[in-house]
C-alpha cells in the first residue's frame, strides 16, 4: 500500500486525528478503495495547504466536498462513485495549521 502523501511534505501537513469509526471503516475497504481514497486524499491534502496559505479560496471542484446537511459541522468529500469520507474541522493544534478529524470513511450509507 503506497503512502498517502510525499514523505518529504510532512512537516507541512495540516494537523489531523482518525477516529475510531474512521479507522474501522478504513480496515473494510478493500485494497483498490484505499488506493483510490489514498489518491483523493494527497488532492485534499494539497488543497489544504494552499488554502492555508491563501492561495486557494476552497477545495477544488473535483473533490466535491460540501458540508452533510443535518450536522453542524461535518463534511463530506468524495473519493469514488460510491466512496465518501466525513471529516470535521478541529479546533488548531498548531497555529495557523488546519486540524482535520476524519469520521467516517466507506459508501453513501456512512451519511447520517
Amino acid at each position: 500500500r503506497s503512502s498517502p502523501v510525499d514523505p518529504s511534505q510532512l512537516e507541512n501537513l495540516p494537523t489531523h486525528f482518525e477516529n475510531s469509526s474512521f479507522l474501522r471503516d478504513l480496515k473494510r475497504l478493500t485494497p483498490a478503495q484505499q488506493s483510490q481514497f489514498n489518491d483523493r486524499l494527497r488532492a485534499f491534502l494539497a488543497d489544504l495547504l494552499a488554502i492555508e496559505t491563501s492561495h486557494l479560496p476552497w477545495f477544488r471542484a473535483g473533490l466535491r466536498v460540501k458540508k452533510i446537511k443535518g450536522t453542524s459541522n461535518d463534511w463530506e468529500m468524495t473519493w469514488a462513485p460510491n466512496g465518501r469520507a466525513t471529516f470535521t474541522f478541529g479546533d488548531p493544534v498548531v497555529e495557523g495549521k488546519i486540524h482535520i478529524i476524519w469520521l467516517r470513511i466507506g459508501g453513501h450509507d456512512i451519511l447520517p
